[in-house]
């Protein structure tokens, strides 16, 4: 499962604070109760207004953070100033990730798109943690490989498809892991532009005509319902 979508855990209600935010994080939830406690002890807890940036490109990368309310968008800078979204972090989500292998910096942004509060956990202190349960490593590792995995489909699409298929396979996707046709938006759809590499205007004139062709139904700018789910299969129409 990727790290953009937030695990439920089957001890998630009897869990509170930094507990139950390390039992959201993939790389953390199957752990033990007891262990779940040991590592919630090394947490720091960030709050953050909306707007404000959790790190800038160039600060030191030396922690993981993980989203324990709200949502971050994550995103870089071309030389021209225009924004580029890399993912958008919501609950169970994390962030810093290649801190654990070497010291660096990071090469993006990370800004709260409301109200947040994220778990933050020390290089040295998730080193440690690492080395008491071994099975982090290989959790990191499956999330690392999943992202990658993910960057390479993106890519591809990019290059691959026009702009109408990109935005279908990112509805039929969102339906896929909501496991609901009524599909939540996750991101603004200037974000969306973004990712998807085109203008918001351009993802405004698809939405329509999808939703003239029938297949789709707008419910405000956060929520579409899918009408006809085979318009957004491989080759369908």
């Amino acid at each position: 499962m990727s790290s953009e979508q937030s695990c439920n855990h089957p001890i998630t209600e009897t869990l509170e604070g930094h507990e139950l935010c390390v039992a959201r994080v993939p790389i953390f939830n199957h752990l033990h109760p007891d262990q779940l406690t040991d590592i919630a002890a090394t947490i720091r807890s960030i709050p953050l207004r909306k707007g404000e940036l959790l790190y800038r490109a160039g600060d030191v990368s030396d922690s993981l953070f993980m989203v324990h309310r709200g949502a971050l968008r994550v995103y870089r800078l071309a030389e021209n100033g225009k924004e580029q979204l890399v993912r958008v972090l919501r609950e169970g989500s994390f962030t810093g990730e290649f801190a654990l292998f070497n010291q660096s910096m990071h090469d993006c942004f990370a800004e709260a798109t409301e109200t947040t509060e994220v778990c933050r956990i020390g290089r040295r202190d998730l080193e440690q943690l690492m080395l008491r349960y071994p099975d982090i490593s290989l959790k990191i590792l499956q999330e690392l490989s999943s992202r990658l995995e993910q960057a390479e489909a993106r890519a591809a699409r990019f290059t691959a498809e026009d702009t109408e298929t990109r935005l279908q396979l990112y509805l039929a996707r969102q339906a896929e892991e909501q496991a609901t046709w009524d599909v939540k938006l996750p991101m603004t759809r200037r974000d969306l532009a973004s990712l998807l590499g085109t203008t918001p205007e351009t993802i405004s004139r698809k939405l329509a005509a999808f939703e003239a062709n029938g297949w789709i139904e707008q419910r405000g700018r956060w929520e579409i319902g899918i009408l006809k789910p085979a318009a957004f299969s491989p080759g369908g129409s």
